[in-house]
């Protein structure tokens, strides 16, 4: 196998002429480029291919080096290195090639001669002393090229930087800048957390539903209004507690609205449930055991809200009426605050078990064929 180890110098400023064939050729141009300009980035280039080629040749495999010079930028320098590139197969038997370059305009010479023979590697040189800024000059062409990343970064700050000296007529700095900032942190949540992708699917999923007649069309609505009622819930609960502090107030909108919550993550499950059962993909593991989670997570963080609560006498200590059942009487008595945190937690817990064991006894009653794929 002969390897074709191969500068390719677009600008044309190396090797005038056509291509230089050969070790010793290769090496006196590097010592003439290196006399001219000892500063030259070209001279380390030809050193890599010269480098590239001795490992080669070490490692049993025969190369040729060579470099080919382009003529300047444009289509005639692309054509010269093309027409380099033919003579050198004409002349040698060459299996693959492996190109140097120093610079993305190289590069992208790379197409021209993976057409006429199979590039194995491309050999990219940086200076060490200019590393980082060859580098970052690099991907920031890089990044300027991508018209989805240019949209996703500089819209937003260009539009913040417009905004703000308006801001600022309006307002002093620290509303500006709160206002800006607020604003940048929602638009990277909305798009780390995939809620574009989501919601420029919605649309066609709640049509799909529309015309498949799916269950869960229906359960989520009912689940977005139960929400509703739990944010309004908490809200409410939180507003007679003004004054107490932030970390009680956010304790009793969870404890109030909690339960609404849960009731509606149930409601949205429900609805998938159906779907599957009701669809030829079946029921997933995962989903069978989404109510039970839902249940389980809900009792846990009411129970703990309802600890903390206590504790700071916001809610009252439950208190269990006498009960009589004939003959059997059970004297009232008040539920102690670790006792009341203990059932919400066993209670989880269980839920959680049961969630467990059903799930895996109806897995583990269908066939393979009836598991979702």
């Amino acid at each position: 196998m002969s390897t074709l180890v191969v500068y390719v110098d677009r600008s044309g400023d190396v090797g005038h002429g056509g291509p230089v064939v050969g070790w010793e050729a290769v090496q006196a141009l590097v010592t003439d480029v290196g006399l001219e300009d000892p500063e030259d980035s070209r001279v380390n280039c030809l050193l890599e291919t010269l480098h590239v080629a001795r490992d080669l040749r070490d490692g049993g495999e025969e190369a040729v080096v060579a470099v080919v010079p382009g003529g300047g930028d444009g289509v005639k320098s692309d054509r010269a290195v093309a027409r380099g590139v033919d003579d050198l197969l004409a002349k040698h038997d060459l299996d693959a090639a492996i190109v140097v370059t120093d610079s993305a305009g190289d590069e992208r010479l790379v197409p021209v001669i993976e057409s006429r023979i199979r590039v194995d590697a491309v050999d990219r040189v940086v200076v060490r002393q200019s590393h980082d800024i060859e580098s970052t000059y690099y991907l920031l062409k890089q990044f300027l090229g991508d018209e989805e990343l240019r949209g996703t970064v500089l819209v937003p700050i260009g539009a913040a930087l417009l905004a703000f000296p308006m801001l600022l007529l309006l307002a002093d700095i620290a509303i500006a800048t709160s206002a800006i900032a607020g604003v940048i942190g929602l638009f990277l949540l909305y798009k780390g957390l995939g809620i574009d992708a989501f919601v420029s699917r919605l649309p066609l999923r709640i049509r799909e539903g529309l015309y498949s007649g799916q269950v869960s069309l229906v359960t989520y609505v009912v689940g977005a209004g139960l929400a509703l009622i739990g944010v309004f819930a908490g809200g409410i609960s939180a507003a007679g507690l003004s004054g107490r502090g932030n970390l009680l107030l956010v304790l009793r909108f969870l404890f109030d609205s909690v339960p609404w919550f849960a009731a509606a993550a149930m409601a949205a499950a429900t609805g998938r449930l159906v779907d599957g059962l009701l669809g030829d993909n079946g029921v997933s593991s995962a989903l069978m055991n989404l109510p039970f989670g839902v249940v389980a997570v809900g009792l846990v963080v009411r129970g703990f809200t309802g600890y903390f609560l206590e504790r700071a006498g916001v809610l009252e200590p439950v208190v269990v009426p006498a009960l009589e059942a004939g003959a059997v009487s059970v004297d009232g008595f008040v539920v102690s605050i670790w006792g009341r945190l203990a059932f919400y937690v066993a209670g989880g817990i269980l839920i959680s078990l049961v969630g467990v064991a059903v799930t895996s006894r109806m897995t583990n009653d269908r066939s393979p064929e009836e598991l979702p794929k």
